[in-house]
């Protein structure tokens, strides 16, 4: 591999971007059958769209490099449209805020680099990529290649990681991590006075066994990291404790730093940006696969999931008793360092959860591990075929409704208790809305001719100028064919995603909401609801309940299984 005109194929596991003096660069990270590649885009531009009317010269616009360029496409509002470009994404940034400052309305303004280069390719996760790929320390990098979507199964090497402290602010006392048939624990301390046969590698101190985790991460190398409460917990005192010893948190590919972001907004989990390797948190990623348990602690949902156990009771006094092991018994707490990581390690085999978190991306063009995100997944999926269609999206946030659309019917109830009752319960009913009734943003900006109704006055396009309804279809069918393979991870997938299209429209945080979209959807529900029970009743079947996309029916005495079906 990497030779003239050699091919390679990949699957993308983290995205970067970087003003530098020559312009803006797009860095990616990937796996390989091969091994790990860089993938650079050096003097790449920053673009967002403004309205062609706007006038954009003058003082006010000092300082703000660009270069205007007509092009053939319209706003959501059929107005044309001009793409500017600029160097560095800063620089778009604080034209973006000057804008806003003077009322001028921006199109896909707000959209990372990245990403845009991704989407317009139709590259969500898997790719292939032609040209002549040159060796770095550990990886392969390759400039400027032609990208294309692929199929492709990758196979990651992963290790699942576990620290352990003094306490919440001292110091890191011990590092354990196992991936297949690896296992290692680094611990303070001299071999001498602790003999063990479990694999322990001795350090005379803290820097020295923060400077042994790195150089250990880089030589075994892995793609993922697993841990549970990994990035906030234990990513985030490995970067914290190498701060203080002045050391770089270098454990990204490369010798890249790597470093723990807050989260942007309350509610959001922390990100660990860490070139070239994805960590996998357990308590997340369950909740994502829509896994619940009564506690999310390590102990109970080991015991519930493997019928396994912590080796340290969590009733005890936890910082105590690893004080205690360390001053009397570093062998025992190595142990126990290294029980917790193959705990999630078996947590992880057992849900199935790398194989999930590896085809969620195939439906969402989000980066690998990136949890939630409905929006930012409406958007790849959405905006490179309204692009084609000769149109741009307005910003996120760039106009406000007063008018709210409803939730979904609840019907009211008959209490009491029932024998016999069928629920009829409707396949995929918002997805089926959509796809049935046309509903789509670029299809409510273009109705044409003998439009579908909808509601609060909406039209949509029954044609080509309808996308959505195709994109259902596309997911409808892949989530068919998952089913028919067997492959439940992507059939799961799928079915999020299709079932968030709903939400996303009816999100003021997603850049197509308008309450005409989402009350097109939840309105029908309750009229399909209504309908049916009007059905059902017409015939002689009492509806004692119903919400969203489900009634239940009672068939009353007599009635057994062979004649309710």
């Amino acid at each position: 591999m990497g030779g003239a005109g050699a091919t390679a194929e990949g699957f993308l596991l983290t995205r970067h971007w970087r003003d530098t003096p020559k312009g803006l660069e797009l860095l990616f990270w990937a796996w390989t059958a091969d091994g790990p590649v860089r993938i650079l885009y050096p003097a790449q531009r920053a673009v967002c769209f403004v309205p062609r009317a706007a006038v954009l010269e003058g003082p006010a616009f000092d300082g703000h490099p660009f270069e205007r360029r007509a092009l053939r496409l319209k706003d959501l509002g059929g107005q044309p449209v001009d793409a500017l470009y600029f160097n560095q994404q800063r620089d778009l940034s604080r034209f973006r805020e000057r804008a806003r400052d003077l009322g001028i309305g921006l199109c896909e303004s707000d959209i990372r680099p990245p990403d845009r280069f991704l989407m317009e390719r139709f590259i969500r996760a898997p790719f292939s990529l032609a040209g002549e790929g040159r060796a770095g320390p550990g990886f392969r990098e390759y400039v400027a290649p032609p990208l294309k979507p692929a199929a492709v199964t990758p196979h990651f090497r992963y290790l699942s990681l576990d620290i352990e402290t003094d306490g919440l602010d001292g110091e890191i006392l011990s590092v354990a991590f196992c991936g297949g048939d690896l296992e290692e624990i680094l611990m303070q301390g001299r071999a001498a006075d602790w003999p063990t046969d479990l694999p322990v590698r001795w350090y005379p101190d803290e820097r020295r066994l923060l400077e042994g985790f790195i150089e250990r991460l880089q030589a075994i190398d892995p793609d993922l990291l697993l841990g549970w409460n990994l990035v906030n917990f234990d990513l985030d005192y490995l970067e914290r404790r190498c701060r203080q010893r002045g050391l770089p948190f270098d454990i990204g590919r490369g010798g890249e730093t790597a470093a723990v972001l807050a989260p942007q907004q309350p509610g959001q989990p922390a990100v660990a940006s860490i070139p070239g390797r994805v960590a996998l948190d357990g308590i997340d990623q369950l909740r994502g696969a829509f896994w619940s348990f009564d506690s999310f602690e390590l102990d109970r949902v080991a015991n519930r999931l493997l019928g396994r156990r912590k080796l340290i009771d969590p009733g005890d006094d936890k910082v105590a008793e690893i004080r205690r092991l360390f001053s009397e018994d570093r062998p025992a707490l190595a142990a126990y360092n290294l029980e917790d990581c193959r705990l999630v390690e078996g947590i992880f085999e057992k849900t199935d959860l790398v194989e999930f978190v590896t085809r969620r991306p195939l439906m969402t063009g989000l980066p690998l591990g990136r949890l939630g995100g409905s929006v930012a997944a409406f958007d790849n999926l959405y905006l490179p075929r309204l692009h084609r269609a000769g149109a741009v999206a307005f910003d996120v946030g760039a106009f406000h409704h007063t008018v709210a659309s409803p939730g979904g019917y609840v019907m009211d109830s008959r209490p009491g208790l029932y024998d016999n009752v069928l629920v009829l319960d409707f396949k995929s009913l918002y997805p089926s809305i959509i796809r049935t009734f046309r509903i789509d943003p670029l299809g409510l900006a273009r109705p044409g001719d003998d439009p579908v109704p909808g509601f609060l006055g909406a039209r949509f396009a029954r044609g080509e100028e309808s996308l959505l309804p195709a994109i259902i279809s596309e997911l409808w069918d892949a989530r068919d064919s998952a089913r028919r393979r067997g492959d439940a991870p992507l059939a799961q997938a799928v079915k999020i995603i299709m079932n968030s299209f709903y939400g996303v429209l009816g999100s003021t945080g997603c850049r197509f909401f308008d309450p005409r979209l989402a009350s097109s959807i939840t309105r029908r529900g309750h009229e399909i609801i209504q309908r049916t029970r009007q059905w059902l009743e017409e015939r002689g079947f009492a509806v004692i309940y119903g919400d969203t996309d489900s009634v239940f029916v009672l068939l009353g005495p007599g009635i057994d299984r062979g004649r309710a079906v």
